[in-house]
């Protein structure tokens, strides 16, 4: 079983960047689809981006395409979110999370999550 610890999140201005790491220990990190998603206050968790086992497949909602960019180091355990031109409305609780199954944007495919780091924008 993967525990996973996020952090780099902060208080930033828009326009402004944050860069969110994400530390896995107790499983084999590259045997794990990793992905990052988000929850405002009073919304639903949703997907951000993630990222396959070897890093070769990326997936991005919408919202953050362009702007914020997913990596990972398998030799460092660490899954990465790099976030550029933050936005009022990126504010928000940022968990990772792992799956045992293939690269997927859907919350339900993840088994593993961390406690989350908040991310706050300010206009």
């Amino acid at each position: 079983q993967v525990q996973l610890v996020e952090s780099g999140g902060g208080l930033v201005q828009a326009g402004g960047s944050l860069r969110l790491s994400c530390a896995a220990s107790g499983g084999t990190f590259s045997n794990y689809a990793m992905g990052w998603f988000r929850q405002a206050a009073g919304k639903e968790r949703e997907f951000v981006a993630a990222i396959s086992r070897s890093g070769g497949s990326i997936f991005y909602a919408d919202s953050v395409k362009g702007r914020f960019t997913i990596s990972r180091d398998n030799a460092k355990n660490t899954v990465y979110l790099q976030m550029n031109s933050l936005k009022h409305e990126d504010t928000a609780v940022y968990y990772c999370a792992a799956s045992t199954g293939v690269v997927a944007p859907r919350r339900e495919r993840y088994d593993y999550w961390g406690q989350g780091t908040q991310v706050t924008v300010s206009s």
